[in-house]
């Protein structure tokens, strides 16, 4: 399909560094904020927020804890793309950083169930919920600060640096427990455990110092120039239910894969196979430390190779390894468990997510992208977010075997695989910059 040629831009190009920059740091603190809390949940909240329970009937509790917040997240997703297309990109990203920063501090400062009875998990689970209400909103918001700011060409590169904030979410929150761990369980329980949630305050201060330094994004101001900001996002993006349909099957299996590995795995290996916490927490380390790198590698890739194919590859690994994953970590070895963690984390949900951002970006309309992508990614995170959960009741049915586990992995891989399939290859299209005389709708 051909396009009239754009006129010439008078405005000079982005200082791409500086808009990838303000992206990642405010990514980051909000990555950071959900992940802590997911190892939290696989390591100390049971025994602190649901005592008297038995220690597998107390994680699946602080799973469920956990995936509370992802319920919360497409109504976040939902609010905050109705005010990133209404309003803007930056100003909606700033709010969404903010709720985190604070709902994921004040969990720091809860006392436990020992100190205020029911009230105690109570609060973690509203806290819970604020912390995904505001996180629903931040995948679109900077997905978009950077792909609206990129030139074509490098797109899927730049559109990779706010996704490597996950991993580098990862690596600090596994660091930080890493080191907290190493405490005797006395001082871990009593005050050790909250270091973690405290620290994001720092992490909150400097993400919102450079964020708000970031330029609007241009594709938002011509929309408002030219009178074309959609009135009602939600009711338009909904006009083409395939493409969020597609996007909600294609982000499935790196959610899943995500989750699997960053939350269940460590829970599985500390308590069901009795290895020490510090060998999963380690492995999760030097698996994000190598996800940070290799995110900007894949998007590159995306750029050369299409986003379709580089997606694929990731949704076709996870299908693949779901089995010998767990084959690895059931042999207990400390070599094994680690080399199944990295090599399921990079190639599979790090392979994924690296072009996701520019994938589904160039999918939406430019008037309706921030709904687009929130709900899309928002909506198949639920099952994501569930995923511990899940996986612990599949574990608990099997009596203690992981292959229902491993199966459910394969099945989601099977339905990203499908969905990726059917979604057109959009690394050839025009940058927002190149179609901002044209009016765009959702999946066109």
């Amino acid at each position: 399909m051909s396009h009239p040629q754009p006129s010439p831009s008078t405005a000079p190009p982005p200082k791409m560094t500086k808009v990838a920059l303000g992206s990642f740091a405010g990514a980051l603190m909000e990555w950071y904020d959900f992940f802590v809390f997911g190892t939290a949940a696989a390591l100390v909240l049971g025994k602190l927020f649901f005592p008297g329970e038995d220690p597998a009937l107390a994680t699946i509790s602080a799973f469920a804890t956990y995936g509370v917040g992802f319920l919360a997240r497409p109504l976040g997703g939902i609010v905050f793309g109705h005010f990133g297309d209404r309003v803007g990109r930056k100003k909606t990203l700033i709010a969404t950083l903010s709720i985190v920063g604070a709902s994921t501090f004040l969990i720091g400062l809860l006392p436990t169930y020992d100190a205020i009875g029911v009230w105690a998990p109570a609060l973690l689970v509203l806290l819970r919920l604020l912390q995904g209400f505001g996180l629903g909103g931040e995948y679109g918001g900077a997905a978009l600060m950077t792909v609206e700011h990129a030139p074509r060409h490098r797109r899927g590169f730049w559109g990779s640096i706010p996704q490597a904030a996950a991993s580098t979410g990862i690596m600090l929150a596994t660091g930080i427990f890493a080191l907290v761990t190493q405490l005797p369980d006395e001082q871990l329980y009593s005050w050790g455990w909250r270091v973690p949630f405290l620290i994001s305050a720092v992490l909150l201060i400097v993400g919102l110092f450079i964020r708000a330094k970031v330029a609007e994004t241009p594709a938002f101001e011509e929309l408002k120039r030219a009178g074309t900001v959609a009135k009602k996002p939600l009711y338009e993006v909904f006009k083409d239910p395939r493409t969020i349909g597609l996007t909600f099957g294609a982000r499935i299996a790196e959610a899943v894969s995500s989750n699997v590995g960053n939350a269940f795995a460590i829970s599985y290996i500390s308590t069901q196979l009795m290895v020490a916490k510090s060998v999963p927490l380690n492995g999760m380390l030097v698996a994000s430390a190598l996800g940070i790198v290799a995110t900007p590698i894949f998007g590159a890739m995306t750029d050369r190779f299409g986003r379709r194919p580089i997606y694929l590859a990731g949704a076709i690994f996870v299908t693949l390894a779901a089995f010998p994953f767990f084959m690895l970590l059931n042999t207990t070895s400390e070599a094994l468990i680690w080399l199944a963690l990295i090599t399921m984390y990079i190639f599979g949900p790090t392979l994924m997510f690296a072009g996701q951002a520019t994938f589904f970006t160039e999918l939406f309309g430019r008037n309706v992208r921030y709904t687009g992508l929130s709900i899309a990614y928002q909506g198949s995170a639920v099952v994501g977010g569930l995923t511990p959960l899940i996986a612990a009741f599949l574990l608990t049915s099997a009596g203690g075997t992981p292959w229902l586990v491993a199966g459910f992995l394969s099945l989601t891989g099977l339905l990203t695989i499908w969905c990726v399939f059917r979604s057109p290859e959009t690394h050839r299209r025009l940058t927002p910059a190149e179609d901002a005389n044209r009016t765009v709708t959702a999946g066109s």
